[in-house]
This record gives structure tokens, C-alpha cells and sequence, in this order.
């Protein structure tokens, strides 16, 4: 039997993934939780009602699968209401460096995948017909810090190598077309935007109606030193499964290791609602080559939502203190990219994030927990991470197995 704590020093830290308000429609939602009255046994048991875990429960309840998910706060309510939900292909490891760490052919086969795994998301939400203000968009990649256009054309190049859409922009198509002014950027075709609540949720609620069952609990222990595995709750109760599916999110149990991941912060803002007059051509989604670097997208409601200014920290009162000062900084480094818009604030936030060395995400077997599965899909394109993540876990359970999975394993050697 193992516990369920996480890698931080203060339990109570852990369990308070953000801080602040986000923009999105936390208030419109409820779902049907089940108080266990009694011990279950299923197929499939979930840790975490995040994005992660409802595109998990969806796939697993769709292939007939009883699948239970248990979580200890309301549904979407950790780090899932505090992510900026911009649904892209690209990596936080350009496929430059990508091939630098593994050649071009892991790394290309990386980022074909991640393009190919955003458009059936796209269509996926779409075809679902999940209400979560889903809007297709490209992405911009703004030079600035070490990256000019040198750097920007040799990255396109490569892209274009491996059949890759997206266009180089110089400096000066770059004003002309976005009114923004940086070395140069790339011009990428295939992202998106959602409401992640929205989403998360709207999954959840078919996955209920495909027969899952929602258990709101904490889980205090783990064990699967039998032909099953099984959760411990806080409510004494128990629930057994052939397969156990970790999507905790930031808080990753003690009894996973990997030299890949580490745990930081990150802060947003949302501005008030603007005139579209106010906001940049296309609304395609932004953001930096630099680091820290600043990410940037709208709303259906002409709100400028933008975050960044990361930093290696896990304590909630130090996050909490630093908010003004960084809440600060973003909105005068926004500024000075689009000086078009009101900056008012309505919604200011901050939140713990994961992230790898690589950029990928660590999905698939435990090593060590046999029948235990783990889903994070971490960094900036983490909700696309969170789908593939969902549809590589059903394949395994279902018996299919594919050479590519071991390139999100949770025991690959680290870069």
C-alpha cells in the first residue's frame, strides 16, 4: 500500500494548484457526484476530473469500459480552470532543438503527430458538439531574446522538410500584416481555442451519460500488489479496477519518478471585454521564443487573455506575493507588443504548472505499479498532450500496442 502524497514539502501548498480568478464560466455547470456507500469494482479507475482525466473517461467509457473517476474537488476545478486553453500543435521545444535532442526523425515524427493529434481534437470537440467556445485559429511565433530571423528561418526550413505547414514572416511583413514589431516570426495554420472549463466539463458529462460514474473523494492510498489495482479513499471506501489511470495534474504521487519533470508557476491576466477594433488581425494565438516567454490569445468576448513569466517556484504564499509585480510586468510587455488595446484587468491569476525537459509528456505505464497508467500532459500544448494521452492509454488497455508510445514513457532517458 502506498500513499497518495506528492512530491512537495507542504501538503498544503500542493493542494492549492491557483490562485485567483480565471475568466472562464466556472458557475454554469454542476454534474451528478457519487457518494460511495459502498466498495466498487470497475474496469477502469481515474484519478483527476481535469482535462486530462475527461478525455480519459470519455474514450474509456465510449469503448464500453466501466469506468469510475474520482476526485476531490469539484470537477475542472484545479489547475484545468486555470489554463489558457490554447490548443496547439507546436511544442515548448522547438523541432530545431527537438532534433538536437533525439535527430530529425524522432523529432519529426514527434511533431507530425502533435499536428495530426490537433486536428482530430479539433474535429473530436466539434464532432461531440461540446459547447466551449471552440474556435479554430493559427498560431505566432514572435522572434525576440536569442531568436531572430536567422534562427526563425532555420526552424521553418526544417519544418518544410518534414511536410510541415507555416509560413516565415520578416520583420517588415510582420508590421504590415500584424501591426507588431519583432525580428520575425512563423505563421502556422492548425491551432485553437477553447473554454477549458467548458470543455473538461462537456467531456465529463458524456462520459456520465456513457455509464461512468463520478466519485467525489480524496484518494489517500494506492496499491497494486494484487491481480488488481485499487484506490483508497478518504471516506474509507475502496475501489478496485483491472486498470488505474493517474490524471492528478501538477500533483504527482510520490511513487512516480522521473529525472524528466519538474513543477513551476506561471501567472495571467484577462483583460475587460474590448471592441474586435482592439484586438490583433486574425486573433491568432501568440507567443515568445523568449524566456520566460509571454503567451497571448482572445476570447468570444474580445477579453485579451495573456501569461507568462515563469518561475521555478511551488509555494503558494510566494506565488501569491509575487503576483502584483508579475501581473505588472506581463501587462507592460503586452502592451508593448499590441499598444492597441485597453489593458484593464478583470481577472488576474496564477498557477502551478509541469513541465519536462523535453517538452513532452510523460504518458503510459508506471514503472514499478503494476496496472497503473499516467497521463500528464504537460507544458504549453498540455490539452493536446491531454488527447493523445487519452487515446494512447485506451489503446494500451485495449491490448494495442505501438514503438512510438515509448517516446512519452515516463522511464525514457532524460535529454
Amino acid at each position: 500500500m502506498h500513499d497518495a502524497a506528492g512530491h512537495s514539502e507542504a501538503a498544503e501548498d500542493q493542494r492549492q494548484l491557483r490562485s485567483g480568478s480565471s475568466p472562464w464560466r466556472m458557475l454554469q455547470h454542476s454534474l451528478p457526484r457519487t457518494p460511495l456507500l459502498a466498495d466498487l469494482r470497475c474496469d477502469v479507475a481515474i484519478v483527476g476530473a481535469g482535462i486530462t482525466g475527461s478525455f480519459a473517461a470519455e474514450a474509456l467509457a465510449r469503448q464500453g469500459l466501466s469506468v469510475v473517476v474520482v476526485d476531490r474537488l469539484m470537477p475542472g476545478r484545479g489547475s484545468t480552470a486555470a489554463s489558457t486553453a490554447m490548443l496547439q500543435w507546436e511544442i515548448d521545444r522547438s523541432l530545431t532543438e527537438l532534433t538536437e535532442l533525439y535527430g530529425l526523425d524522432k523529432a519529426a515524427d514527434i511533431y507530425r503527430r502533435s499536428y495530426a493529434a490537433t486536428a482530430d481534437l479539433c474535429d473530436y470537440i466539434q464532432a461531440l458538439g461540446i459547447s466551449c467556445l471552440f474556435a479554430k485559429r493559427s498560431s505566432l511565433y514572435l522572434g525576440g531574446g536569442d531568436t531572430g530571423l536567422t534562427q526563425l528561418a532555420r526552424e521553418h526550413g526544417l519544418r518544410r522538410q518534414v511536410d510541415l505547414p507555416g509560413d516565415l514572416l520578416d520583420r517588415g511583413t510582420l508590421i504590415e500584416r500584424f501591426m507588431m514589431d519583432r525580428p520575425g516570426a512563423l505563421l502556422s495554420p492548425g491551432s485553437a481555442e477553447a473554454d477549458p472549463l467548458c470543455l473538461s466539463l462537456g467531456l465529463l458529462r458524456i462520459a456520465l451519460a456513457q455509464g461512468a460514474v463520478l466519485v467525489e473523494d480524496e484518494v489517500v492510498a494506492y496499491d497494486w500488489s494484487s491481480d488488481s489495482a485499487s484506490i483508497g479513499l478518504a471516506g474509507g471506501r475502496t475501489v478496485e479496477a483491472r486498470h488505474l489511470v493517474l490524471a492528478t495534474g501538477y500533483e504527482m504521487p510520490d511513487f512516480i519518478t522521473t529525472d524528466l519533470h519538474r513543477r513551476s508557476s506561471s501567472w495571467c491576466l484577462a483583460t475587460v471585454p474590448q471592441q474586435p477594433s482592439a484586438l490583433w488581425p486574425e486573433r491568432a494565438l501568440i507567443w515568445e521564443s523568449s524566456h520566460p516567454y509571454l503567451y497571448a490569445r482572445t476570447t468570444d468576448d474580445g477579453r485579451i487573455v495573456v501569461g507568462g513569466e515563469d518561475q521555478a517556484t511551488e509555494n503558494v504564499k510566494e506565488r501569491e506575493q509575487l503576483m502584483p509585480d508579475k501581473i505588472a510586468e506581463i501587462t507592460s510587455k503586452m502592451r508593448n507588443l499590441w499598444p492597441y488595446a485597453s489593458y484593464e484587468i478583470a481577472h488576474a491569476w496564477s498557477a502551478e504548472f509541469g513541465e519536462t525537459d523535453d517538452g513532452l509528456p510523460l504518458v503510459g505505464p508506471v514503472p514499478g505499479a503494476a496496472r497503473v497508467l499516467a497521463a500528464y500532459g504537460y507544458g504549453g500544448n498540455g490539452i493536446t498532450f491531454s488527447y493523445m494521452a487519452s487515446r494512447i492509454l485506451a489503446a494500451r488497455i485495449a491490448g494495442t500496442r505501438r514503438p512510438w508510445f515509448d517516446d512519452f514513457a515516463l522511464d525514457r532517458t532524460a535529454p
